[in-house]
């Protein structure tokens, strides 16, 4: 739905923005519920650690939403990295969900200087420019 077509956006915006927080923190709740054993083995099934597993959960599902504007400004097709190294692409989220400079990366994002400037900073900079640009780039 369009800003125009909704009467009141701004009021529409924060109840959606609360809705979320309530859906997190329902999702925060859940995980403490959950006990130890219970916990370490759904980490072990993802192959993630279960500290980075707690981390993630804190973080939410828009932790990660920096690494396909990234791709896209490194000329990487994010479908076709998919596609080519699921896995990979999995850790680089991960990657991406826990790091502590996503100030930078959304300023440099915005500002358009994150394809010069992301191996200062990007955690995934080292995958990031070990990737084969022939098999990801977009056609």
């Amino acid at each position: 739905m369009s800003t125009a077509s909704r009467p009141y956006p701004i009021v529409q915006d924060l109840i959606e923005s609360f809705a979320g927080w309530l859906k997190h923190r329902r999702e925060l709740n859940e995980l403490r519920q959950l006990d130890r054993s219970d916990f370490d083995r759904i980490a072990n099934d993802l192959r993630i650690a279960p500290d980075d597993l707690e981390d993630l959960v804190r973080h939410g599902h828009h932790a990660a939403d920096e690494l396909p504007q990234m791709l896209d400004r490194l000329g990487i097709d994010s479908d076709r990295l998919q596609r080519a190294q699921p896995l990979l692409l999995r850790d680089m989220e991960r990657v991406c969900s826990l790091c502590h400079h996503k100030a930078r990366c959304n300023l440099e994002l915005v500002t358009g200087t994150a394809a010069e400037n992301y191996p200062g900073y990007c955690g995934n900079a080292s995958t990031l420019e070990s990737l084969d640009r022939a098999d990801i780039a977009p056609h």
